[in-house]
């Protein structure tokens, strides 16, 4: 483990220091001035992270901060600022009415963080969150990563620059390479050789855009003392390989999910295959000669995939030759890897596997990311993960989908249990969603567990919670944050935040309308927000999460008449069928898609449209609004993982998710009609064609909001509330 304290962020004291005085004047602007910001490694005297807080007498500051790194100081500052000004920032809005004159502190105050990682990050999300994003929004995110105190977190952005750059020194051509590499919404998959090909190829301009960012990216995570983690391989090559190099050992692996081998089936090298380090060496070489180095680097060889083998002496030949691709291009390398391999494919990662695995790299080389722990994980039936360092990861998104989902009890007690644990080999705390921008509660919660010694009260935290999130205490807004704390908040047992409300799935008569929660919790924190309106609608935050629990409640009532109609189709009542499927596809569904639509952060036109900004060129923005169109509905050319990435946007709910229930109620009706059964094949054929037509409808939608978000919302509540 001593390795790990080498790690630490790798920018000097002074610059540290600069730089988190420049985000704290991005926040505040002039009222930064009162604010004093320092970093002194020493206070860390080698280990985790210390911050602390004090007010100096007799100066015009009113609280100084410092911290043992750039990011321990903006953890500090965000607690000032959280804990005695009653502010609040997160993926939806900021709350930073700051106090005249800023409160002065009694006495010090110490904090430090009870393991030396904060990570964040998850691969997919690379895809299904920042596959648009310019260099200003990335900005932001690493102001919050850095206030949040995360330290450890990847940077990916333009490795595909350079792995063509590696390719063509071998001698591929370039349409080998196009034949690999997938367009821009699929990447995070291309990467882990689950994906080649699909909507691609990426033009040269991709190329030149990400390595631009990925040189500001890295410059300010490291600004910061942050750890940047950068992408080694992991084994898979493109089929050009076996044409330049014919001797070369290289298996041809299954399908991936439901894709055939048009667009999945990648090429592995063998481990033993001189190919491997010299592949493996020459591509981080490349990287580290482009962007520097923190000496952690990640690779995924086997996501989803199953190995050639179970033998475990073939498991740790292949961990052994990724570990050593990475030590020869940089002899301090540590290896970040995801353990959600362990979980997803149970019955063949036994313990005999997994030890070989992990012990194909020396003990304190590998850092594994216990990717679901809030829900099945993986250090407690491997002894720890047999002595590699892990870090305890909430996962809790998949597919970056809507809807209003926790585990805070998992989560508030879960890492200290870990901790705990005989022999444990944790060593931080993680946040990996598949997906960000949702349920914004949940993130702040987990960011502040990161740097606690014990549990909290969760029902005063979350009234604090919403005091400080809409900037005035309100007795209705905490009541319906208590409510949905232990409702939607509050799944146990082993839950798997994946949208299946009907509303966002194909239509079907065997449609899933559980719930882990009572619903009239959610109707009557609904009833509770709209009555806080009057006082507490100026409020950014507040509009927000009034459109995300109405969206909710509608999306629980869409399961209602879901049932109706399929209660008065098997019943054979069509004057019931006709109501209830006409108040579902004429009202319910349209002023749904109206309620999304007056509020920014719920539009389709807003992902659709940074995809098209990210282009040089007419056909490229097409071929980038065709990624982000088909991401979030087919999932590849046939609905291959369809609806996986669901959203509920305005212009989605109505042009896709609307059209297909309104095919599915006509299909019905037609089936009462002529007595001729209802076949859900036949179904499917013609859905997929409303389906597809979405995709190529060539329509643009609006990036900018219309309406009014509370009006919609009462009169949605004053027609539905049940």
């Amino acid at each position: 483990l001593l390795l790990l304290a080498a790690t630490a962020g790798r920018a000097g004291d002074a610059r540290q220091e600069e730089a988190v005085r420049a985000l704290a004047r991005r926040l505040l602007g002039p009222r930064a001035a009162a604010v004093s910001l320092s970093v002194d490694p020493a206070l860390a005297a080698g280990g985790p992270d210390i911050y602390r807080l004090w007010s100096p007498p007799g100066t015009g500051v009113a609280v100084a901060v410092e911290g043992s790194s750039g990011v321990a100081a903006a953890a500090g500052l965000y607690r000032y600022l959280r804990d005695f000004c009653g502010c609040h920032l997160s993926w939806s809005g900021a709350q930073l009415r700051l106090p005249e004159p800023l409160p002065r502190l009694r006495a010090e105050i110490r904090a430090a963080a009870p393991g030396r990682y904060r990570y964040y990050q998850n691969v997919c999300a690379q895809s299904y969150s920042f596959a648009w994003w310019d260099w200003a929004r990335w900005e932001r995110e690493i102001d919050w990563m850095a206030l949040s105190g995360i330290n450890l977190a990847p940077a990916f952005a333009g490795q595909e620059a350079v792995w063509q750059r590696v390719y063509r020194n071998l001698g591929l051509n370039q349409s080998e390479i196009d034949k690999y590499f997938t367009g821009p919404a699929f990447l995070a998959w291309n990467r882990m050789g689950n994906l080649r090909r699909w909507a691609g190829p990426l033009p040269p301009a991709w190329h030149f855009k990400q390595l631009y960012l990925q040189y500001r990216i890295v410059e300010r995570m490291r600004s910061l003392g942050m750890t940047t983690v950068l992408p080694a391989f992991a084994g898979h090559v493109p089929q050009g390989i076996l044409r330049v190099f014919p001797r070369v050992n290289a298996t041809r692996l299954g399908h991936w999910s439901h894709f055939d081998c048009t667009y999945s089936c990648t090429y592995l090298l063998d481990p033993e295959d001189p190919m491997f380090q010299v592949i493996g060496t020459l591509f981080l070489k490349e990287l580290i000669k482009e962007f520097g180095t923190d000496h952690v680097y990640s690779a995924d060889t086997f996501n989803e995939m199953t190995p050639l083998s179970s033998d475990p002496a073939y498991l740790s030949r292949v961990s052994n030759a990724v570990f050593r691709s990475m030590t020869g291009a940089d002899p301090k390398a540590l290896w970040l890897m995801q353990g959600w391999l362990f979980q997803h494919q149970p019955d063949f990662w036994q313990p005999a596997q997994v030890r070989a695995l992990l012990h194909g790299v020396p003990l304190g080389r590998m850092i594994v990311l216990d990717l679901f722990a809030e829900s099945k994980p993986v250090y407690q039936w491997t002894e720890s993960f047999y002595g590699q360092p892990f870090i305890w990861c909430m996962l809790h998104n998949f597919g970056g989908n809507h809807g209003l989902f926790g585990t805070v009890e998992a989560i508030n007690h879960g890492p200290f249990a870990a901790r705990r644990f005989p022999n444990s080999t944790m060593v931080g705390t993680g946040l990996v969603p598949e997906g960000i921008e949702q349920n914004d509660m949940v993130y702040e919660l987990m960011n502040e567990l990161g740097w606690r010694q014990e549990p909290l009260d969760l029902p005063s935290w979350v009234t604090r919670y919403a005091e400080r999130r809409y900037g005035a205490p309100n007795a209705a807004a905490a009541g319906a944050w208590r409510l949905l704390l232990r409702s939607v908040y509050n799944c146990t047992g082993v839950c798997v935040n994946h949208n299946r409300s009907p509303l966002v799935r194909r239509p079907s008569l065997r449609m899933d309308t559980e719930l882990w929660y009572n619903a009239s919790d959610v109707y009557e924190a609904w009833r509770l927000l709209l009555s806080a309106s009057a006082e507490l609608g100026s409020s950014p935050t507040f509009l927000y999460d009034l459109v995300d629990v109405t969206r909710q409640a509608a999306q629980q009532l869409v399961s209602d008449y879901y049932l109706s109609i399929r209660q008065a189709f098997q019943s054979h009542a069509l004057p019931e069928l006709l109501t209830a499927g006409g108040v579902l596809v004429y009202d319910l569904l349209p002023e749904l898609d109206s309620l999304l639509c007056s509020h920014s952060l719920f539009l389709l036109g807003r992902w659709l449209e940074s995809a098209r900004a990210t282009a040089t060129s007419g056909r490229e923005a097409e071929q980038y609004e065709l990624n982000a169109r088909n991401q979030v509905t087919l999932w590849g050319p046939s609905g291959n993982i369809l609806d996986y990435a669901n959203k509920q946007l305005g212009g989605l709910v109505l042009d896709y998710y609307a059209v297909r229930w309104s095919l599915f109620v006509s299909v019905l009706v037609e089936s009462l009609n002529s007595g001729r059964p209802f076949h859900q094949d036949q179904f499917n054929q013609a859905v997929f064609q409303v389906e597809r037509g979405f995709i190529y409808n060539k329509k643009r939608y609006p990036a900018v909001p219309a309406g009014d978000a509370m009006e919609i919302s009462r009169k949605l509540f004053l027609k539905y509330y049940p």
